[in-house]
């Protein structure tokens, strides 16, 4: 069972992250919602196409103009205040790794912190846990936020991630997030070059074997583009491919830009694996 805010989801129910950036510079639409109503419109949609979790950010994750914790803080809380407000139902995320906008969030009424830096700082987790709120646990190589990976190695890329996010998962059930709230995400181009990348996402079933819902963060991502060669706009195939792999060994949530096109891809994996009944069913029949 994953349980995030109000929602309860299935062993073999796939779940959405809609990904709204309430950032100036983000990779992949340069702010477009950056003010309040397109963000807002961007929610309805999102929620309208099939997603459960809303996941709002208010720093981009590479390198750009610096962003203290107020600044991230007047970018999200209120948005969040308000996303509550028009969809108490929704589960509604925050991709942040400081404690101090983590406990801003929680008390505007946010479900998940989304620590996509591996508990950098290791606060956060108590705020997760005194808030009873939900937490992605990422494995991120080491490497300060927003900064990228250079010449990273790994003896074993696998072994290092199911030792870093099953290690944070662990400590933050000790410090009191309910087991049933907390994933793990192997952290896709976080502290890892395009082969990492691939070798996590071809050996994610070691990660669902843990038993901790995974997480995976895909989404038109530099590892995607570089195995394909397409730049951020042309990087969508290449994403519902791993996307499709990652459902088929068992990832739980997947954080996206593209809901309607992901949920297609979730439903034709899990009709294929036996878990969903085909939507029409008339062929041979008539």
């Amino acid at each position: 069972m994953l349980r995030l805010g109000r929602r309860e989801f299935g062993t073999h129910e796939p779940v959405i992250m809609a990904i709204v950036n309430r950032t100036p510079d983000s990779f992949y639409d340069q702010g477009a919602t950056f003010r309040d109503e397109p963000a807002l419109d961007r929610v309805e949609r999102a929620v309208a196409e099939g997603a459960a979790i809303i996941d709002i950010g208010g720093v981009k994750a590479g390198p750009g103009e610096h962003v203290d914790a107020a600044e991230e803080a007047r970018r999200t809380v209120g948005f969040v205040a308000e996303v509550r407000r028009r969809h108490p139902d929704v589960v509604i995320s925050v991709d942040t790794w400081r404690h101090e906008v983590g406990e801003a969030v929680c008390e505007a009424g946010a479900d998940v912190l989304n620590d996509a830096w591996g508990g950098v700082d290791p606060r956060l987790a108590e705020v997760a846990a005194r808030f009873g709120a939900g937490i992605v646990c990422t494995h991120a190589g080491g490497v300060q936020p927003r900064t990228r990976p250079h010449r990273t190695s790994y003896e074993d890329v696998m072994e290092d991630i199911l030792r870093v996010t099953t290690g944070l998962a662990e400590r933050a059930a000790a410090l009191g997030v309910p087991r049933e709230s907390i994933m793990i995400d192997p952290g896709h181009d976080f502290g890892k070059n395009t082969r990492h990348s691939l070798e996590a996402t071809r050996r994610l079933a070691e990660m669902t074997d843990t038993g901790w819902p995974v997480l995976v963060s895909l989404s038109n991502k530099d590892f995607v583009g570089e195995t394909l060669d397409k730049p951020v706009k042309e990087r969508l195939l290449g994403t519902l491919a791993t996307t499709a792999v990652s459902a088929w060994l068992g990832a739980r949530v997947y954080r996206v830009h593209e809901v309607a096109e992901t949920k297609q891809v979730l439903d034709m994996v899990a009709s294929v694996q036996g878990h969903r009944p085909p939507a029409v069913a008339r062929r041979g029949l008539a």
